[in-house]
């Protein structure tokens, strides 16, 4: 990253952090019995150790990396919060993610050193799918800040990723980000706020490098574009993805006129 770059970085990682830690402080004791009471509908019981988790890979950003890729999944699941990790996308769909960037080279991307890994909140669940419930049971107060959450966490993105892109010169390049996660971007998904207030904070000419995919988890990011790679023989591999990037992302965002 370059000086103008790495002060935008900066800046975020460190209001981040600090962000992660006043919720934990303020809502650690209410979330844990609610986040274990919807594991116990159809998780196996593991150690839950944080709340609201800060991904700590940020911290391992040095000013020497250049940074290709924002790549936005759900909400830090089982493995993420652990205390040894409290690092996003660590688990399956993480390696799916990782593996699919050194499968192809064509990317010149190392998922864990040029990738910015977010989500859209950081409140922990064991699935996304309870999030619903943790919601649900927990009232206002964690109705507001699961809400609160999603908006501070897509607004501060959008800045940090138009900073970057803002700043690119010819050893630096404007960064793509990869909205995954499609199914809970619509209808009545979890993410619909987090999705309004995205589009809402982004100007035009960077929003066109915002793409939107199907999940890494379960395979569903690779079965998605084998399909329209199918149909679309004469495509490169890179070309299919943004295609299909752009093409989910008209199916989720009304355009602003």
């Amino acid at each position: 990253m370059n000086k103008a770059q790495w002060d935008a970085f900066v800046a975020f990682r460190d209001a981040f952090r600090t962000k992660c830690a006043e919720w934990n402080t303020q809502f650690s004791d209410v979330l844990k019995p609610l986040q274990k009471a919807a594991a116990k509908k159809d998780t196996p019981d593991y150690p839950l150790e944080t709340a609201v988790v800060y991904n700590r890979a940020f911290d391992d950003v040095t000013p020497a990396d250049t940074i290709r890729y924002f790549v936005i999944g759900d909400n830090p699941g089982k493995d993420e919060q652990l205390a040894k990790n409290n690092r996003y996308l660590v688990g399956q769909s993480g390696k799916i993610a990782a593996g699919f960037f050194a499968r192809n080279p064509e990317f010149k991307t190392d998922f864990r050193k040029n990738v910015l890994i977010l989500n859209k909140t950081p409140v922990h669940t064991a699935k996304t799918s309870h999030l619903k419930s943790v919601t649900k049971a927990g009232g206002k107060d964690i109705q507001d800040l699961v809400f609160t959450s999603q908006a501070w966490m897509a607004e501060q993105t959008a800045r940090l990723h138009t900073a970057l892109c803002a700043a690119a010169d010819s050893e630096n390049p404007a960064p793509e980000l990869w909205l995954v996660g499609y199914a809970e971007l619509k209808g009545k998904g979890l993410f619909l706020h987090y999705r309004d207030v995205l589009r809402a904070t982004y100007p035009a000419d960077v929003w066109q490098r915002v793409y939107v995919f199907q999940h890494f988890s379960m395979n569903r990011f690779l079965i998605d574009l084998k399909n329209y790679r199918e149909s679309h023989t004469t495509l490169s591999l890179q070309d299919a993805v943004h295609a299909l990037g752009e093409q989910h992302r008209c199916e989720i965002f009304t355009p602003i006129s």
